[in-house]
């Protein structure tokens, strides 16, 4: 196994794939849960921010997206669970890409949406975007790297007219400085609200301070959220070391085998300003 400098097991690998039943294959051994457990919180941000703002369809950013996970939660009227049967089980392993690739346009254009977004994705990796681009499960996507370096003019317009910005795990391998380049995209017009899930191991002061130097004021919502189990012994004493360098007390937690997150949500501040929790 390698390990990235956090000291979690590299799951590069299966990112970059072109179509998402590797991801979904590793995944369900570690009882990734994340997506699902933050479907209800994304949810009813949705549902406020259309109601506060008077926005029929939002338009949502998900960092770190991979293969439009998110996306299929919120919109297509599906599970984890589901997501793990439909890439994992049946005749699903032995379809060639085109054939999968048909039969999930087929999927997503035939599901009910019960709540109505347009979805933008912003990913490193190209396979992933490309994919979920081509079954429907993305409007838009951002290929890029903007912890490096700012965006095209076109991936400008297309962060611009983001009104909600999301992610479940990829805030601590990216920073404030992509948060902050996805806020400039706006200039001086509103700014989008965030709710993004970040596992305990990463400290979010920075980002935090970025955001309120941005005009925005964060909250913590109570309570933690599970990610996913431990690859192996290794990996969780090289993250129980991370957590240590960083004054985070595992007892009862990532101790006892699982990945943790806690959720933060930050929005411009203003007036009409309501919790979510």
């Amino acid at each position: 196994m390698r390990f990235d400098p956090t000291g979690k097991v590299s799951l590069e690998n299966v990112y970059t794939q072109p179509d998402p039943r590797a991801y979904f294959r590793t995944l369900r051994e570690l009882d990734y849960c994340i997506p699902q457990l933050a479907k209800p919180y994304f949810t009813k941000l949705v549902h406020e921010y259309r109601d506060v703002r008077r926005v029929r369809t939002p338009h949502i950013l998900d960092i770190g997206c991979s293969y439009g996970i998110n996306a299929a939660l919120l919109t297509c009227n599906t599970t984890m669970d589901g997501l793990y049967e439909r890439y994992c089980d049946g005749d699903t392993p032995g379809l060639t890409g085109d054939e999968l690739l048909a039969r999930d346009r087929e999927w997503v254009a035939g599901r009910e949406r019960p709540a109505a977004a347009r979805f933008t994705g912003l990913d490193a990796s190209r396979p992933a975007l490309s994919y979920a681009l081509a079954a429907g499960l993305l409007d838009s996507a951002v290929h890029a790297d903007l912890e490096t370096y700012d965006p095209t003019e076109q991936q400008r317009a297309l962060l611009a007219g983001t009104d909600l910005v999301i992610s479940t795990g990829c805030v601590g391998y990216v920073t404030e400085k992509t948060l902050s380049r996805v806020v400039e995209a706006h200039g001086g017009a509103r700014k989008p609200w965030m709710a993004h899930f970040v596992l305990r191991m990463f400290p979010f002061d920075a980002v935090e301070e970025s955001l309120a130097a941005a005009g925005y004021e964060t909250v913590h919502v109570e309570g933690l959220f599970k990610q996913r189990r431990f690859a192996s012994a290794e990996e969780q004493s090289r993250v129980l070391d991370t957590l240590s360098s960083v004054g985070v007390d595992p007892s009862g937690l990532e101790a006892d085998g699982w990945f943790y997150a806690r959720l933060h949500v930050s929005r411009p501040r203003e007036p009409e300003r309501h919790a979510v929790g």
